[in-house]
């Protein structure tokens, strides 16, 4: 029997401001140094208590990381640089995960930055001609079907996408730029957004062309920035109860390459990665338990606003073809199903390569603990991630807060996984108000309480769920353990 793998929290977040290449005086080193300090300052620890440390960047010399993270401290830990294109950063978090849940380390920082330059990426790219580009079989299938133009090799790729699935499946060129106009308009209220101007549908339809019909508001930037996530282990929470109350879980993080259809079947969408994300995310939902029906918000990986859509169906959203289908119904936004990109994504928010994906984690602790002001997600309780790399390289994660809130309009209760017992019960539903609730019988508890009913089911429609699902249960329901809860204000609405 395989030992069970301890369970992986993120308790600490930073970022800088992402901000357009050569605005601020800085160096990468002073980006990270800003990034990992508001980290550590989130969470209360010091830089001598991260025991390993993962940096994602893509454009730079070897040891980088390093360079940057001395700027906080000489301790002599094992730092990896990782270099995955766009998913660097989520696949340094990946590492991580996988550094804790293997035993080698209680405490991770997971961080990753970009300076880059104004304008495409072909800019920033070493002038290497004596060996293999890392996407020429990507481009070679582009040649082969849409051709290729004097346009960014990038903005081809993805509008070439876009165009096969308007011919495929009856998308229309409105529906990419009303994802655009919707990832501006979420960023206005974001303060580390890179943009924060509200633009018209028409504005950006008739912005500036970069590609055929993908005009440049539809479009990531490049930025400079960079982001910082502490993540650390079940027993270390345990040793630090002080940090539960901000504790997020990484229920799962999935991180995959290529599959054959990504040049035998020479389509584009195949070619983005389309195949990657679909097999990666199906392996998260059945390890994680948890679907997208259980999700209220997304940072998905916009570096184009066709892959916003094309993604839509590869993670599971709806139905292969009708991606579209969710721009029509405006559940990509608020009031909608989903709330998705609510940072702005990297259309708005910007794009600093190696930083985006450790970005994507940052912005989901925060909805997920309730502090994203007048941007925050309502009733937001589980948050999923999509990170992809032309390359290739797709990260897709799962992620929840460490205590549930619900509320029947006069009181507060928590639902408590008991961090390292052997009891537990993982829960994710959602509370009826109008239902008659059990609330009262747990006032007289102050502090922690315990009430036996004859089964988890009982207890979960007792306190009025609906729409739950059980993720795992160790709890004899019928025992005093019962299932721990608290009552009372817990200071988030």
């Amino acid at each position: 029997m395989s030992p069970t793998k301890p369970k992986v929290y993120i308790v600490g977040v930073g970022m800088t401001k992402f901000c357009k290449p050569g605005s601020v005086d800085w160096d990468y080193p002073d980006m990270v140094k800003e990034a990992v300090n508001s980290a550590l300052d989130d969470c209360g620890l010091k830089y001598a208590d991260i025991q390993q440390a993962t940096v994602g960047y893509l454009f730079g010399g070897t040891c980088c990381g390093q360079r940057a993270l001395y700027e906080v401290g000489l301790t002599g830990i094992p730092i990896f640089n990782v270099n995955n294109a766009c998913a660097s950063g989520s696949s340094g978090l990946f590492l991580g995960k996988q550094i804790i849940e293997s035993g080698n380390a209680d405490v991770v920082l997971c961080s990753g930055f970009e300076k880059m330059a104004a304008g495409s990426l072909e800019k920033l790219a070493s002038p290497i001609d004596d060996r293999a580009l890392s996407v020429d079989k990507h481009i070679e299938v582009m040649s082969e079907t849409y051709g290729l133009e004097p346009a960014p090799m990038t903005a081809q790729m993805f509008g070439n996408a876009a165009k096969e699935h308007m011919e495929k499946y009856g998308s229309k060129r409105e529906h990419y730029a009303k994802i655009a106009y919707k990832n501006h308009l979420h960023s206005v209220h974001n303060p580390k957004s890179q943009f924060t101007k509200e633009f018209s549908l028409d504005q950006v339809i008739n912005a500036r062309k970069i590609y055929d019909f993908m005009g440049l508001l539809e479009c990531s930037p490049t930025s400079d920035g960079a982001a910082a996530a502490i993540i650390v282990s079940d027993r270390f929470l345990e040793k630090n109860p002080r940090l539960k109350s901000q504790a997020v879980e990484i229920v799962g993080l999935k991180l995959g390459t290529d599959l054959p259809s990504v040049f035998a079947e020479k389509s584009n969408i195949k070619m983005i990665g389309f195949d990657m994300i679909e097999k990666i995310s199906k392996e998260l939902y059945a390890e994680t338990k948890l679907t997208p029906n259980d999700v209220q918000v997304i940072e998905l990986h916009d570096c184009f606003a066709p892959n916003e859509l094309i993604t839509y169906e590869a993670i599971g959203l709806c139905p292969l073809g009708k991606g579209h289908t969710i721009v029509d119904r405006n559940d990509n936004t608020y009031g909608g199903k989903w709330v998705i990109n609510p940072s702005g994504g990297l259309i708005s928010k910007g794009h600093p390569i190696g930083a985006t994906g450790v970005a994507q984690a940052v912005e989901l602790s925060n909805q997920l603990r309730g502090r994203c002001g007048k941007r925050q997600v309502p009733n937001c309780k589980v948050a999923m991630q999509h990170n992809i790399g032309i390359g290739g390289a797709g990260v897709v994660g799962m992620y929840l807060y460490a205590v549930f809130t619900f509320h029947d309009g006069r009181t507060s209760v928590l639902y408590l996984r008991s961090y390292g017992s052997s009891q537990s019960t993982r829960i994710t539903g959602s509370f009826c108000n109008s239902r008659p609730t059990r609330l009262d019988a747990y006032r007289s508890y102050p502090g922690y309480g315990a009430y036996p009913y004859a089964s988890t089911q009982a207890f979960l429609e007792g306190f009025g769920f609906v729409n739950y699902s059980i993720l795992s249960d160790s709890v004899s329901m019928g025992a005093k353990a019962g299932v721990m809860c608290a009552a009372g204000d817990c200071g988030r609405g």
